[in-house]
């Protein structure tokens, strides 16, 4: 792989090509003409001609220039100037600022808007603020930087992060938002380098995601990568090098301690209290590398532009063994045929490459006993037989035998033409294609390491999936100014194919030479085994939207999009998905214009109707089904009958999952815009959702549910935003913002009132530990509340529980009957987060540059499920040893070391507080002077050092409190893969 991208590397630097021209040297500067500061960036070309430059970090440019040419420079909210040279050697340029670009663009779908214009919710962040982190998925970036999304990430490399947008909606339909990347939908980013990205901007209410109708239920993310500018090629290098290295590590007892509690839990001294004390984390945890390098190149000229970049990325896990490569290389070119006719394209190829950890390796270095050695003195793995406690695994075998290798490929391209025709019309026409393979190979040989990690026979399985979609869009807009009024309006077609099929094959006996040699052929016949799985979908819409503006102070947006998908019957396959949005500019009326200290404030309002076709496959497609295998006696004299039973049902027709949101917004600026604050209250309502009803024995069902359109769920929230920004002078400037968002989540309807579906069974198996019921959020915690513990036998005998011990919990009798049992379970905790919150800045004096992102969480709370695998003589956290019970007196709310039967019932003391605050990245930055940059041929040379995730608070007794899942199973925690640090250091040139 490594070679593959030194070859990518030598084809990207080929296209920057040297040119001789016989003309004069030009150098000046580009600054603000109202400040005078700097513009960084701004493009310098010699009008009529490709060549052209870019100024440096305080705004000077060189170019070579025929003596009565002409320089034409731009930038990014400023009016284009074209400027004789006329003979000189400089010639320094003052930009006005553009009023017609005042308003940040934002990208909205199917097109971009001034943000003063939108009457949606919508969050724009920069991808120069996303490359500041050292995430190698770009939506981790995201996590503390937009309001109302809550993001989860998994420590693991190559994991996708989870994402919600204003809170969950579904209980078995998808919970992940819509990703569009340069108008192409895909199901995640992990293919995306994030350097490659220009913008992401966030589509969070109804007004401004219903042009996705029924894929747009949880949001909208869309992702536009850099394209191509005119000018001479422009080369960038960005790499850094780093460590990662897990915080928080878990303190377990020592093998003095272990011996203590087993020995006080068994009464006896079976375990040596001196024996040699093994701390599993250390055997399977390490201080991990992780190194990642970019090469973008770009230019172009007035009529063809292209930008082309490849990325290699290596990152080992925190865990041994485990690492993850991969290659990501991207071409986008844009061309101009003539006035009107415009045409481009946009691919990105990614291709990945590792190996994987064994999933129940930190389950096993969690429960195994420290007094089992990692190898006994012959060399041999240390075996739990020899100690007799139980049958626990040596977690350092796991590891050494486990061999498991992923890769896979990936192409995501779209192809487009542009036509502009009558003045007011554009016609475009895009098609979207993606191509995926991805590969496992697990080979497990035939072995004998410990008595319980064995293998008779050597065990080969294979997998390969293929994904394969493609997606046809046209879209007509027009756009016309009509006195004080100003109209665009758009309508399109949409038609998307998505194919999946996977296949798997095993076989035992396959002899192991090496990697390459590991084929099914090779393995027994008589135990080959295939399976082969498919899925097509397809979608067909049709959609609209009119903008509308009076006066540049009162908006209007309507959207209508009518959607159909092959997952549903033919009678219930389409449905529309409206939304209206209103606007009101109140800073541009002429009572307004007397407040000097504000700026800016507009007031909006939207509503809308939003879909969610991401339920489980086939369910529309399920029958009922009869058992016949029961009978019944009847009659005098008795006769057996053959009878049946039905086992499951559907209803006849299923629904889309629909969404009704309501969203009120206040946006303001203040002293010159230096200020700005943003508030919404939104109310978002999934109406008909999927839900599992379960059904009355006597109703013939065999304690089976009926899924259905049964449920309606409600979130509510209020979201706030406020940055401040100033530049103090040419060498210092600074800025902070902060969001927070408030949320809550609740089941508002439920066919049958009084139903409810249980959710996130623990790994003991027969327990469930969360609750969906009219009323409570989605997911809660339902359990025993425990009111302390027995302290001695009389307690006991005093109680609603006869067959409890000193030690274990008191359960509190909820409806006073003296009997503890399921009808005194109450709700324990909420695993959907309240708040969420961020706070981002940045200090820039001279060349040194500063950044600090805080991000945090709370109002949520995470089920421990670590501390109720107690199937034998596991292990137990160093804290359960210095707070347990030993006696009467010695403690309250921790049991005794006799940690078993009801004791492991779901109850309020595996619930523990999930909220946290952490330093989600800082950075510090140093640009190297103009004079010495110039002398190596460059543009300019920062280098930075950062720190990812160095220090997170909670009170959470567990690695990490930020714990993902399904809406029914959020926040527990069996062992989750922990959240490294990483520290890195590294440079960003451009030539």
């Amino acid at each position: 792989m490594k070679k593959n991208f030194l070859l990518l590397l030598m084809c990207l630097l080929t296209v920057h090509l040297s040119f001789a021209q016989n003309t004069i040297s030009v150098q000046g500067k580009v600054t603000d003409a109202s400040t005078g500061q700097p513009l960084i960036g701004a493009g310098v070309m010699v009008q009529g001609t490709s060549t052209g430059t870019q100024t440096d970090a305080t705004g000077n440019f060189t170019i070579s220039a025929p003596a009565n040419g002409t320089l034409s420079v731009s930038y990014l909210g400023y009016q284009s100037m074209q400027v004789p040279i006329n003979n000189r050697n400089t010639v320094n340029i003052q930009l006005q600022v553009s009023d017609t670009e005042l308003s940040q663009v934002v990208v909205v779908g199917y097109g971009v808007q001034e943000k003063r214009d939108v009457t949606g919710s919508i969050a724009s962040v920069k991808g120069e603020e996303l490359n500041k982190q050292a995430s190698q998925n770009p939506v981790s970036s995201l996590q503390g930087k937009v309001a109302g999304v809550s993001i989860t990430n998994n420590g693991q490399p190559g994991a996708s992060p989870s994402v919600r947008i204003r809170g969950a909606g579904s209980v078995l339909g998808k919970v992940e938002p819509l990703y569009v990347v340069d108008g192409t939908i895909v199901s995640d980013l992990s293919f995306l380098n994030p350097n490659d990205i220009e913008s992401m901007d966030v589509l969070k209410d109804a007004s401004s995601a219903s042009i996705y109708g029924v894929r747009a239920a949880n949001g909208v993310i869309l992702v536009t990568t850099k394209r191509g500018k005119s000018g001479a090629p422009r080369i960038n290098y960005n790499g850094f090098v780093g460590v990662k290295k897990a915080t928080n590590q878990l303190e377990m007892a020592n093998a003095r301690e272990y011996a203590t509690l087993v020995n006080e839990k068994l009464g006896t001294e079976k375990v040596n209290p001196n024996a040699p004390s093994t701390d599993w984390y250390d055997e399977v945890l390490r201080t991990a590398s992780i190194h990642n390098h970019q090469v973008s190149v770009s230019g172009g000229s007035e009529k063809i532009t292209y930008s082309l970049s490849g990325g290699y990325l290596n990152e080992e896990g925190i865990i041994k063994k485990n690492d993850y490569e991969r290659i990501t290389a991207r071409l986008q070119t844009d061309a101009e045929l003539s006035d009107n006719v415009k045409v481009g394209y946009n691919a990105i190829f990614y291709d990945f490459e590792s190996n994987d950890a064994p999933g129940s390796v930190l389950y096993e270095a969690f429960v195994a006993p420290p007094v089992l050695p990692v190898f006994k003195a012959n060399g041999n793995y240390g075996d739990p037989a020899d100690i007799g406690l139980g049958n626990f695994a040596n977690p350092r075998a796991t590891l050494d035998r486990y061999n498991q290798i992923s890769n896979g490929q990936r192409l995501v391209s779209n192809v487009f033409s542009e036509l502009k025709f009558m003045n007011n019309f554009t016609f475009k026409t895009s098609l979207g294609l993606e191509y995926g393979i991805s590969e496992s190979r697990n080979y497990q040989a035939k072995d004998s390491l410990t008595s319980v990690q064995f293998a008779n026979r050597s065990l080969l399985v294979k997998a390969r999936r293929k994904d394969n979609q493609w997606l046809w869009e046209n879209t007509l807009t027009y756009s016309k100014t009509f006195g004080e009024h100003d109209v665009t309006a758009l309508i399109g077609t949409s038609a998307q194919e998505i194919k999946w099929e996977r296949l798997e094959g095993r076989a035992n006996d396959v002899p192991f030479d090496s990697e390459s040699t590991l084929f099914l052929g090779l393995g027994d016949p008589e135990t080959y085994g295939i399976s082969n799985t498919a899925d097509k979908e397809r979608f067909n819409s049709y959609f609209g939207r009119v903008n509308y503006s009076f006066r540049d102070r009162y908006l209007l947006t309507a959207t209508l999009r009518r959607d159909a998908s092959s997952k549903f019957p033919k009678d219930t396959r389409w449905e529309n998905f409206p939304s209206v949005g209103l606007g009101w500019v109140v800073s541009e009326e002429p009572f307004m214009q007397d407040l000097a200290y504000l700026d800016f404030m507009k007031v909006r309002a939207s509503y809308g109707k939003l879909g969610n076709a991401g339920i489980p496959t086939n369910v529309a497609q399920l029958t009922a089904t009869i058992s016949p295998r029961y009978t019944a006696v009847f009659g005098n004299p008795p006769m057996p009958y053959v009878g049946g039973s039905i086992v499951r049902t559907v209803p006849n027709i299923l629904l889309w999952e629909g969404v009704d949101e309501l969203d009120f917004g206040l946006e303001l600026g203040f002293l010159n815009n230096r200020l700005t604050f943003e508030a919404d209250w939104y109310r978002k309502q999934t109406n008909d959702a999927l839900f599992d009803v379960p059904v009355l024995l006597s109703g013939g069902l065999q304690g089976e549910n009926i899924r259905g359109n049964f449920a309606d769920f409600r979130n509510t929230g209020l979201e706030l935003v406020a940055n401040w920004s100033d530049d103090i002078s040419n060498d210092f400037s600074y800025s902070i913002g902060g969001n927070v968002s408030f949320n809550k989540n609740e089941v508002v309807g439920l066919a049958g009132g009084n139903t409810f579906l249980l959710g996130g069974s623990l790994p003991i198996g027969r327990y469930f530990t969360t609750v969906s019921r009219l009323g409570d959020p989605i997911g809660s915690y339902y359990g025993y509340d425990v009111a302390g513990i027995f302290q001695t036998q009389q307690e006991i005998d005093n109680s609603a529980q006869p067959g409890a011990a000193p030690g274990d919990f008191r359960y509190r009798d909820v409806n006073n009957d003296n009997v503890i049992d399921s009808r005194d379970r109450v709700l324990l905790g909420n695993p959907n987060p309240g708040v969420i919150y961020g706070i981002n800045t940045s200090v820039t004096f001279k060349n040194f540059d500063f950044l600090l992102d805080i991000q945090g969480v709370g109002d949520v709370d995470v089920y421990n499920a670590n501390k109720g695998i107690r199937f034998g003589n596991e292990n137990y956290t160093k804290d359960f040893f210095d707070n347990r019970w030993n006696g009467p007196g010695t403690s309250n709310s921790y049991p005794s070391s006799k940690l078993s039967g009801s004791n492991l019932d779901p109850n309020s003391w595996y619930v523990e507080d999930g909220s946290y605050i952490r330093i989600r990245n800082i950075q510090l930055g140093y640009t190297l002077q103009n004079d010495f940059v110039s002398k190596l041929k460059m543009q300019s040379v920062r280098f930075y050092v950062n720190a990812q995730n160095p220090v997170t608070w909670f009170s959470y007794k567990g690695f990490t409190p930020e714990i993902g899942g399904t809406p029914i199973s959020a926040g527990i925690d069996r062992n989750v893969y922990p959240i490294a640090a990483t520290y890195n250091f590294g440079v960003n040139v451009n030539f």
